[in-house]
């Protein structure tokens, strides 16, 4: 794969939802890169997170969904080239309001000591941060307990199991009382802080004085004359960002330009070091991509598409980068092809809009190119059906129609969520048949989203398995198929029914995945996982490497780890498929 271009790359991605009240973890710590013209596979039971981890880059998450935390990077030359004309007088504005920031920096070191001091005193007056952290400490575990009891309560039935029920409340009866106690023991040691530090007389005239000397000299420091260093460095920055914002509709673009700036302020009355990259992408970040100029170029740069910021930026209303991205370099084939499709609209105006919008062509170009794709995708009499409404077509033709609405802007990455699941046996075989061999003419990437282990040998280069939010396997389809590693992979694979001798029972993995509203000690798969060890219930594997391509998230890969045999069944999985088919 290192031959390859990253096209997608996650870093430590978040994603959370606020649910009644409630905050749910839906991806938990994923890291994965998806290249050029490969096809991935994402597996896992239902609600492991599957469809939320390609609905989050592709900028489709509910209104309650947020990234909490990591990286997505959009990496495609049409999109992360910008280059147009940039007046010189916007330039000579930058660089002024720059420069005026610029004196800042002259006084960034007195700056922190009068932060310092004014921090001691705030601690003084209120709580020390190790204060802070132990009370913060003993909130939250008690907060946990609190959860984790009232989450069993609402498990047991009513009728039933009432003296469990009543023991329950009255322990988080008991809980709520420690937590105000704590509330109120904490409220106090700031009081008795307060009083103490103001009674100290001598301290304060101390504090007073220091903190008037640092500040005359801070004022003293902000008038002096900058180097002609910082001005060459304001000069190309003050380039990046006019090509930054000169991405942006002019009516966000005020909104970005006031954030930005003054993200450059903060970042220089600190003191940072704005030569180094990556200070400096996060100055851009608080407010726009930042584009970084090409060696050599006056009105050209280049900046990766950050997925984060895009949602960010797109819920304050700068749509303009989902636009770029979403249908134009990411399609998505949606799982039910009876609900993808307006039933309203003919099947022809579907197309045609989506072609219209992303090409900027004309109706008349739009219909040639529709009815051109309608015979790709298997529409036989194209033409003839180009006005026909959904219902006049079977579920295995709208899906067709699907397919070529999502390669209408002949997308870079094709999303293909559980597309066959509502299809017949039959139509199945002939819809992956048509997006691997469309997938050569188009060269398109495939991330296909599926349960079924089965569908992935004939799909995918490589696979990701996802548990409770997490990939907790990752390899090449014959590394993960052969010689998986994680015993969900293990449980994944012996429930395939192809594997099952007549008259046997088929195998089905114990128990339900983890509540993603809970926190998750140890290995998430733990509780249904008959090879746990100990250490399982205690910490969280690391990503084990197993080859270059293959890892895997699990203790037994740990040296120390006792020698662990798969199950029979998977032991010989390609024999037992080559004489199931008798090949």
């Amino acid at each position: 794969m290192e031959e390859k271009k990253v096209l997608l790359s996650i870093r430590d991605l978040w994603v959370k939802f606020h649910v009644r009240g409630r905050t749910l973890t839906a991806i938990r710590n994923v890291s994965l890169d998806i290249y050029e013209d490969e096809s991935i596979a994402i597996v896992g039971e239902s609600g492991c997170g599957k469809s939320v981890l390609t609905k989050t880059f592709a900028g489709m998450l509910d209104n309650n969904g947020f990234i909490d935390g990591g990286d997505i990077y959009f990496n495609d030359d049409s999109i992360t080239d910008v280059s147009f004309n940039v007046g010189s007088g916007a330039i000579a504005r930058a660089e002024a309001k720059l420069n005026e920031y610029s004196l800042l920096e002259l006084g960034a070191a007195t700056w922190r000591e009068i932060q310092d001091l004014e921090r001691e005193k705030t601690e003084r007056l209120s709580l020390s941060a190790e204060e802070a952290g132990a009370f913060e400490r003993e909130r939250q575990e008690l907060v946990f307990r609190r959860t984790q009891a009232n989450n069993k309560k609402q498990t047991l039935d009513r009728r039933k199991e009432k003296a469990e029920i009543k023991q329950l409340s009255a322990e988080i009866d008991a809980l709520d009382k420690q937590i105000e106690k704590l509330e109120a023991r904490k409220k106090a040691t700031i009081r008795e802080h307060e009083a103490k530090t103001k009674a100290d007389a001598a301290y304060n005239a101390e504090h007073a004085r220091r903190l008037a000397g640092l500040r005359e000299r801070y004022a003293a420091e902000c008038s002096g004359a900058l180097t002609q260093e910082q001005r060459e460095r304001n000069h190309r920055l003050a380039k990046e960002i006019c090509l930054s914002l000169g991405r942006y509709p002019k009516r966000g673009r005020i909104k970005l330009e006031r954030k930005l700036y003054a993200s450059f302020k903060d970042a220089m009355t600190r003191g940072d070091d704005l030569t180094d990259d990556e200070t400096l992408n996060r100055i851009f970040e608080k407010a726009v991509f930042r584009v970084k100029l090409i060696d050599g170029e006056e009105k050209s740069g280049r900046g990766p598409l950050h997925g984060r910021l895009v949602l960010n930026l797109a819920r304050t209303g700068c749509v303009t980068d989902w636009t770029k991205i979403r249908g134009q370099k990411i399609a998505t084939i949606f799982q039910d092809p009876m609900t993808s499709l307006n039933p309203i609209l003919t099947i022809g105006s579907q197309i045609t809009s989506v072609i219209m919008k992303h090409q900027n062509v004309s109706e008349i170009e739009a219909r040639k190119r529709a009815i051109i794709l309608m015979k790709k995708v298997g529409i036989p009499n194209a033409e003839n059906r180009f006005d026909d409404y959904p219902f006049q077509y079977s579920g295995g033709m709208r899906q067709r129609i699907v397919i070529a609405i999502a390669l209408s802007c002949q997308p870079k990455i094709l999303i293909c969520d559980e597309p066959t699941t509502a299809l017949d046996v039959t139509i199945q075989a002939q819809i992956i048949k048509l997006i691997k061999d469309l997938q050569k003419e188009f060269h398109y990437t495939i991330v296909f989203i599926t349960h079924d282990l089965g569908v992935v040998a004939n799909v995918a280069d490589r696979v990701a398995v996802l548990y409770a939010g997490q990939i907790i396997e990752v390899g090449k389809v014959e590394e993960v198929y052969y010689d998986p590693r994680h015993p969900y992979t293990w449980a994944l694979l012996s429930s395939l029914p192809q594997l099952m001798d007549r008259g046997t029972k088929l195998y089905s993995i114990a128990g339900t995945p983890p509540s993603l509203y809970n926190q998750i000690v140890g290995d998430a798969f733990a509780p249904r996982n008959p090879y746990c060890l100990r250490i399982d219930t205690l910490r969280e594997p690391p990503m084990f490497r197993v080859t270059d391509t293959h890892y895997a998230k699990t203790w037994l890969l740990d040296p120390r780890a006792p020698k662990t045999e798969k199950p029979e069944i998977i032991r010989d999985i390609h024999g037992t498929l080559m004489k199931v088919f008798n090949i």
